[in-house]
């Protein structure tokens, strides 16, 4: 199950409505999340949910199953990287201890011990042995050299981009080399046949052999670089059942292909689990409202196709029970035959992700109760299936995607039913309550996990996945009929997946208009230190709400605050940003983190700015002026038309006034510039191409000029990166130089044609800090702070030691988005102030002797995204005379402050 899976989830009466024993039937829906479809907008009939019965909150749960299935699951976790004889000698203490305890002590609590210790120790062996048999496999062992391999196809392929360009991602087995990574990175004319292998296709290739990422060495033996850029050679076709799910795929692809973008992106998502149409911009919203989970096949979409096959709950193990089995008078245990065959083609079909493998394993525990006329409950069903999927799959035990599927999972079981109770004995309406409930306890428990990894918690997430629900059946149910009709059909599963796109576009625009209020998300610490922060924040918000409850002016109160905070009104907006320390007051300057690619942000008064380059994602630029609160800006500036800076447009677009737009006069890049005019064309904004001399004012606080390029540049011949829109800029005391990616021809010009140019305190390292700078230029603008716009791990290795290497001496402190994330300038007594959001402050802040006496510049950062270690500096700077000072390093905060505050490193 996902996130926001089954809001009921009442457990069902020993007893059915007429007095007879069920069998157990109403728990297959529940184990795979029926209930849910059935408050996601009324799929199921409106007494199903009552006929399931009782209120789960008054029985006991069932936990005999949960220790085993914990201590599985950590001792895989542990031994799956860890050597091969320490795990099998500590899962053979295990063993010898259970056995002990079994001869020795005999009581029930006793046995599930001994229980919990034979499943670590059975865990641990076989995730040491798989980890074992993975990194020792030939192909791990020959990392950096040249094979010939055949690899049998084992996920979909999916198109990624790097530093060759476009490229081919599948996973596979490798004829005696374990689970591989295969990148291709095939022709154009090639491309669509690589795109269009299926699983079970066997391919022979040439390749180069790479690590595997990093903390994934275990999971697979090593990355298969494809050598050449022709079409795959087959040396076996798929299997029958993937052609046949295949050509589903295929065909409901084609079915919404005739719908609008959101619509044909999401109803594929949605039926089977296909997200590659999902842009960068709609996925990013989906999951800042938490709604990730409709885009990942799970426990919901498998419990509405079997609600099909056996109708509702409450009444599946009845003679009087709906669905089509009941329907054609079809037993039990043939029902339970039938419904075994759905999930083996419900899993063939979405692919087995974890969600999927679990969802499929709970389903058929439960089509066994019905088989053999036996009750199961549900939390030993959900604890079963994670104990065997982890035994049979052990690199799930480090699966984030299957860790939330579970924990999920679980909090619909234990939490929702006596939350849902809870709000139904304080008068909310059943149905209310149930997905209040449901929604709420996903993301009491899944939140803090997700937080790990993304750094940010979503406030928005319990109202959207609300809205969402009523959608998500109707989308769901035409789209699989599509999926049924289209090989048959095609004009059919048109129509029916034009009826699907309606509820699925309603979904797009919920993510979208939640992801769009101001206060959406709240960055939050990462790691598993902020997860355990937010688990305790989480109790205590649990423990207010159930006052609140009681108090309906509490409860006001909470809700009023939750509005708020959503919503950031001036005074609250204002509010945050002191508490945060971000945007630092009076910043001048801000480079985006955006990944690889430029963006920065000149403040040009209260909600207003100049934006110069637009960065390579929409989403990330438009967070980064949504948290600057941008609404207005007089000019965007994009130096030259690469993708890294100017993709994003859209994103600094979105919801905000733009009067201009200026571009380099050298529109080679065909695609890029047609885009970016388009794009403009469609919120009547004018482009002009600028050249030297050309420059404005906005305000008496900032003023630009533009020294590059010559007018006639495109007639000269310049390149693109040569002929970037390079600004001289005055913000309030400081000077900036904004060269865009000029490279050392184009720098030796610059500086030939302005011999008057002079030392800036501020310079956007050219280029992304690639190692092809000018020297001369560097020693004539010598500046205090550079700030390097650069993506982590990005494959080019920018910024290059060598240009670090030289910015280190002309006496420039050097910041970077990789290491540092966004980056602020604001003014200092002495020069400029550099502000960064996380990270270390660079070492050469740390009493560095500067040129000519003058201390260094200030550097800050926001010491709730800082990493370990950080607490302990001191603040240590250097002073007019080139003399070491020393203070111990001061801390502001706010009592009862949650947001955490600013650090400095003084100069």
């Amino acid at each position: 199950m996902s996130p926001s899976e089954l809001p009921a989830l009442r457990k069902a009466p020993a007893t059915g409505q007429d007095g007879r024993e069920t069998s157990g039937a109403e728990d297959v829906c529940k184990a795979a999340g029926t209930e849910q479809a059935g408050s996601r907008g009324g799929f199921l009939p409106s007494g199903a949910l009552a006929a399931v019965g009782g209120d789960g909150g008054d029985r006991t749960a069932d936990l005999r199953l949960v220790a085993p299935a914990v201590a599985a699951w950590a001792a895989a976790a542990l031994a799956l990287g860890g050597p091969l004889p320490w795990a099998l000698g500590g899962a053979a203490g295990a063993v010898g201890l259970a056995l002990a305890v079994l001869l020795c002590l005999r009581s029930g609590v006793w046995v599930a011990v001994a229980m919990a210790l034979l499943s670590a120790g059975a865990g641990a062996v076989v995730a040491a042995l798989h980890g074992a048999a993975v990194r020792g496999s030939p192909l791990a062992q020959s990392i950096g050299e040249r094979t010939t391999v055949e690899v049998e196809i084992s996920g979909d392929p999916k198109v990624a981009a790097n530093r060759r360009g476009e490229v081919i991602v599948m996973t596979g087995e490798a004829e005696g080399g374990g689970p591989v990574v295969l990148v291709a990175a095939p022709g154009a004319e090639h491309r669509a046949e690589w795109a269009a292998l299926l699983p079970s296709t066997r391919v022979l290739v040439e390749a180069r052999t790479g690590e595997p990422m990093p903390g994934r060495e275990s999971e697979f033996a090593a990355v298969l670089k494809v050598l050449g850029d022709g079409p795959p050679l087959l040396t076996a076709s798929p299997s029958g059942p993937q052609r046949f799910a295949g050509a589903l795929r295929q065909s409901l692809r084609e079915a919404t292909d005739g719908l609008p973008p959101d619509a044909r992106a999401l109803v594929p998502a949605l039926v089977i689990g296909d997200a590659s149409r999902i842009t960068p911009e709609l996925r990013e919203a989906v999951q800042a409202t938490d709604l990730t989970h409709i885009i990942v096949v799970s426990g919901a979409h498998l419990a509405i196709v079997l609600f099909v096959l056996i109708g509702p709950a409450g009444t599946a193990g009845r003679a009087e029970r709906g669905g089509l089995a009941g329907r054609l008078g079809i037993g039990l245990r043939t029902t339970a035959v039938l419904g075994g065959g759905l999930l083996v083609g419900f899993v063939l079909i979405c692919r087995p992700g974890p969600s999927v493998l679990r969802a499929a394993v709970c389903g058929g525990i439960a089509l066994l109760a019905i088989a053999t006329g036996r009750r199961r409950s549900l939390l030993p069903a959900l604890a079963a299936a994670a104990l065997l999927l982890i035994l049979y799959d052990p690199t799930l035990s480090r699966s984030f995607g299957f860790l939330l599927s579970v924990l999920a999972t679980g909090a619909l079981l234990v939490l929702a039913p006596r939350w849902s109770a809870a709000l139904r004995r304080r008068g909310v309406p059943g149905r209310l309550a149930e997905g209040l409930a449901a929604a709420g306890a996903a993301q009491a428990v899944c939140a803090p996990v997700v937080v790990v990894f993304t750094e940010r918690m979503s406030l928005v997430a319990v109202p959207a996945n609300l809205l969402a629900e009523l959608a998500f059946a109707p989308a769901l149910v035409a789209g699989w009929a599509a999926l049924v009709c289209a090989p048959v059909a095609m004009p059919l599963a048109q129509s029916l997946a034009w009826l699907a796109g309606w509820p699925a576009g309603a979904i797009a625009l919920i993510a979208r208009t939640g992801a769009g209020l101001p206060g959406a998300e709240l960055a939050w610490p990462g790691g598993w230190a902020g997860a355990a922060l937010l688990g305790v924040l989480t109790v205590a918000v649990v423990a207010l709400l159930r006052r609140a409850l009681r108090r309906p002016a509490l409860g006001a109160g909470c809700a009023l605050l939750l509005l708020a905070a959503v919503l950031r009104p001036a005074p609250v907006e204002g509010l945050t940003r002191a508490l945060s320390g971000w945007p630092p007051a009076g910043w001048r300057l801000v480079v985006c983190d955006v990944g690889q690619g430029d963006a920065l942000v000149l403040a040009a008064g209260a909600g207003s700015a100049v934006v110069v380059d637009a960065g390579p994602d929409p989403v990330a630029v438009d967070r980064c002026l949504r948290e600057l609160g941008v609404r207005y800006i007089p000019l965007l500036v994009l130096s030259h038309f690469h993708a890294d800076h100017v993709a994003g447009l859209p994103g600094v677009l979105r919801g905000r006034t733009v009067d201009a737009i200026h571009t380099s006069p050298v529109w080679r890049d065909a695609d890029q510039a047609e885009f970016v005019v388009r794009t403009a064309a469609e919120e009547g904004i004018p482009v002009l191409p600028v050249a030297v001399g050309a420059g404005a004012a906005v305000g008496e606080e900032l003023s630009w000029e533009v020294l590059w390029p010559p007018a006639d540049a495109a007639e000269q011949g310049y390149g693109a990166n040569d002929a970037s829109v390079t600004l001289w800029v005055r913000t309030g005391g400081l000077t900036v130089l904004l060269p865009g990616d000029l490279e050392p021809p184009a720098q030796r010009r610059l500086l030939a044609a302005h011999p008057g140019l002079g030392e800036v305190a501020v310079l956007k390292v050219a280029h992304h800090g690639s190692g092809e700078q000018y020297g001369p230029l560097l020693e004539r603008l010598r500046p205090r702070l550079a700030l390097i716009p650069v993506g982590a791990d990005n494959g080019y290795g920018h910024p290059a030691a060598r240009t670090l290497d030289a910015l280190d001496a002309v006496g420039a402190m050097v910041l970077r988005t990789d290491l540092h994330g966004a980056l602020a300038v604001v003014e200092g007594r002495s020069g400029p102030v550099g502000i960064i959001r996380r990270g270390r402050c660079p070492r050469g802040a740390e009493g560095r002797r500067t040129r000519e006496g003058l201390p260094v510049p200030e550097v800050a950062s926001r010491h709730g995204a800082v990493r370990a270690g950080v607490a302990g500096a001191s603040r240590v700077g250097v002073n007019a005379s080139g003399d070491r000072t020393g203070a111990s390093r001061a801390w502001r905060s706010s009592p009862g402050s949650m947001i955490p505050q600013v650090k400095r490193v003084v100069g």
